[in-house]
């Protein structure tokens, strides 16, 4: 197997589910809680990736991002370089097409959190910062946690933006989704299957993990109240 290849995939799994925390919660909150008649739209948009053919999300990153674009050379002007065919390029491609699997958990568990609890809280002059903090975020965890994770699972598994937006650049862009091609491709069918087993067992233990804790998150609460 090409561990190069693994460990790459793995550092950008961390970097995109830690980021996608960040900006995730945030975006997921204006979304429970906003009052607009039109964040339908920004719901329909943070959605699309899981309809959007990969190649399409790809394409249209080259167009936007290129060095043939006023943003492209503007990033080049700051980076040094264009975004594509960088790890940095595979980072935000892969940002845009794991946002729905951070974001749409995240609205989930606010949405399930009783607002009687939130005005109680904003009765009792607490802020609406200290009680998003202290009351919404340790309500929503399984749900933060679950987003998370499933960001993490499904940017492992990547293959058509990584490559459309990466290329297959050895220790630079190179995924483990793309060595089972290339094995494939090369009719190296053994190696191939090691590696494939391998992402299967992460996976699985992946989701065991979500929905273990989420049983014991669970249970924590119930015994809580």
């Amino acid at each position: 197997m090409d561990w190069e290849a693994f460990f790459l995939t793995l550092r950008l799994a961390l970097v995109v589910s830690f980021i996608l925390m960040v900006i995730g919660i945030p975006v997921a909150w204006w979304i429970t809680y906003s009052p607009r008649k039109w964040k339908f739209l920004v719901e329909a948009l943070v959605a699309l990736p899981l309809v959007l053919p990969p190649t399409v999300l790809g394409y249209y990153f080259l167009v936007a991002l290129g060095p043939r674009s006023p943003a492209g050379r503007w990033i080049e002007s700051i980076l040094g370089h264009p975004l594509p065919f960088t790890f940095e390029g595979l980072v935000v491609a892969s940002l845009v097409y794991s946002l729905p699997f951070a974001v749409q958990p995240f609205v989930a568990s606010f949405a399930s959190v009783s607002t009687n609890l939130l005005e109680t809280s904003w009765t009792l002059g607490i802020s609406k910062l200290r009680t998003f903090l202290r009351v919404t975020i340790p309500l929503s965890a399984r749900g933060i946690l679950t987003g998370v994770i499933l960001s993490f699972a499904h940017t492992l598994g990547e293959f058509g933006v990584v490559l459309m937006v990466g290329g297959n650049l050895p220790g630079i862009t190179r995924t483990i989704s793309i060595d089972i091609y290339d094995q494939v491709q090369a009719m190296n069918y053994a190696a191939a299957g090691r590696t494939s087993l391998t992402l299967l067992v992460l996976s699985f233990a992946i989701l065991s993990f979500v929905y273990a804790v989420n049983r014991h998150l669970l249970r924590v609460w119930i015994i809580k109240s």
